[in-house]
């Protein structure tokens, strides 16, 4: 067979694979090629967290237009919705580990018990942070560092997102339990449609078009709380009506304490893991705010950039989990760790070269948001320092997932405690602070800690003890 003919029938085979993946027909993980599951996996999680990261790009280019005072309102409301996000990621992790390794194990009904379960806990914590966003958006933007003139600007947007919290909550959760129960197409199309239609919404309502008023910062909020919405709705659809790998029927509604106690313990070790890096990531906004407004917002712009290419990786970091999940489930834990150790070398490949390009391009990245100076200063210094993390940031992201996918929860939190609390805040207050180098200070305690967790993520797992946790 000639040399064309053959890269005509990898080709080939190649789009069969990748519809495949799309389509989400084939869902078995636990038998198989290696590289077949990762592949089958991996693609719709990636396409997931691409639309993720594509969602806050657009977002920031369209409120970038509105002023400095909008980005900053932007970027301080996003440190304190980060903690909503972990809770939600948090309970997500729990219930993918739960809900992977009960189909590993075959057992569908226990998995959707799971699933409800872990439901009725994500609608109850976001009744109290709702609560919270309604009555104290004004002080939460002040306790961040915000001028009284920012403080009024935006104090709506923060009430909106902090108030419709649910629907974020929601949105990240029912994606974890599809996930583990290995229908990652499913999860695909629930965030496509959801910031699907927050980019089509966010310059309408910004801007307002034909009988619908300009909005400004508000109708970001808005855009958001619609479309992530409207995903939420076609998740439990899918939950409840669908034909899917994993559905609720009435037997499954009944509240199981047991399975909420073991849910509660495994989202405990996993949002704590975040909670850390969330609580270590508004201490180096707090930091950065003493520097003025233009720091903040170089800092926003920056970071939404790093978003946009590291969720994309996460996407193979959640194929892993899911892997290790189900494959721990079926008794095959060596099967689960070739799993962890191709997907970590696939993310090096990935995000090597993206970090390698933003160091070269990062004036022209940022300055595709805003022209002010001192904003582009401190984005370029954030976004290059950043990027010389990227190999450890690939290899660390993986490791940690298929620690939570493993159900060890403790292992990455501990990781977390040390690296970030303890080595990464005191350093960037150092720096910035101590030895006057401003926010350039901060970007380095950030590149520096990351890479160390990357580092003691991967000796950790080579010990191999995640592979007797029972859930």
């Amino acid at each position: 067979m000639s040399f064309f003919k053959q890269a005509q029938l990898r080709a080939v085979n190649f789009f069969a694979l990748f519809r495949t993946a799309v389509a989400g027909t084939e869902k078995e993980f636990t038998t198989g090629g290696i590289n077949r599951a990762i592949f089958l996996l991996a693609i719709p999680m990636v396409l997931e967290m691409a639309m993720e990261s594509l969602f806050a790009v657009v977002d920031i280019f369209f409120v970038s237009h509105l002023g400095v005072n909008a980005i900053t309102t932007v970027g301080l409301t996003e440190s304190v919705l980060t903690l909503v996000y972990t809770c939600a990621m948090g309970l997500g992790m729990a219930a993918t580990a739960v809900v992977a390794r009960r189909t590993g194990e075959k057992n569908a009904a226990e998995a959707a018990h799971a699933a409800m379960q872990a439901l009725y806990i994500a609608v109850a914590m976001s009744v109290l942070i709702g609560i919270v966003g309604v009555f104290f958006a004004r002080d939460i933007l002040l306790l961040m560092g915000a001028s009284k003139e920012v403080v009024e600007y935006g104090y709506v947007y923060t009430k909106i997102l902090l108030a419709g919290n649910v629907v974020i909550v929601l949105l990240f959760l029912i994606n974890g339990i599809f996930r583990g129960a290995g229908d990652a197409a499913l999860a695909m199309r629930s965030l496509w449609i959801a910031n699907g239609l927050n980019i089509l919404l966010c310059p309408l309502l910004i801007r307002g078009w034909g009988p619908i008023p300009a909005m400004g910062l508000k109708g970001a909020a808005l855009a958001t709380f619609i479309g992530r919405g409207t995903g939420v709705c076609y998740q439990i659809y899918h939950l409840i009506r669908g034909n899917d790998l994993i559905k609720i029927t009435k037997q499954h509604l009944s509240p199981v304490w047991k399975i909420i106690v073991s849910l509660l313990k495994l989202a405990t070790g996993s949002t704590a893991q975040m909670l850390i890096s969330s609580a270590s990531w508004i201490f180096l906004v707090r930091i950065i705010s003493f520097f003025g407004k233009d720091a903040v917002a170089g800092y926003t712009i920056a970071i939404r950039v790093v978003i946009f290419t590291i969720l994309p990786a996460w996407g193979m970091a959640n194929a892993a989990a899911a892997l290790v999940g189900q494959n721990l489930g079926a008794g095959q834990p060596d099967r689960a760790e070739k799993s962890v150790w191709r997907a970590a070398f696939l993310n090096v490949i990935f995000l090597g070269a993206v970090g390698l390009a933003f160091l070269i391009a990062a004036p022209a990245v940022i300055q595709l948001f805003t022209f002010q100076d001192e904003v582009v200063r401190y984005g370029v210094q954030c976004l290059r320092l950043m990027s010389l993390g990227y190999v450890f940031f690939a290899y660390g992201m993986v490791i940690t997932q298929s620690f939570n996918g493993a159900g060890d929860t403790r292992t990455p939190t501990l990781i977390n405690l040390v690296a970030l609390w303890m080595f990464q805040m005191p350093l960037a207050y150092s720096l910035a602070i101590w030895l006057n180098w401003g926010p350039q200070g901060v970007f380095w305690a950030m590149a520096i800690s990351e890479s160390m967790m990357a580092v003691a993520g991967i000796l950790l797992f080579r010990r191999g003890t995640w592979k007797q946790v029972k859930i």
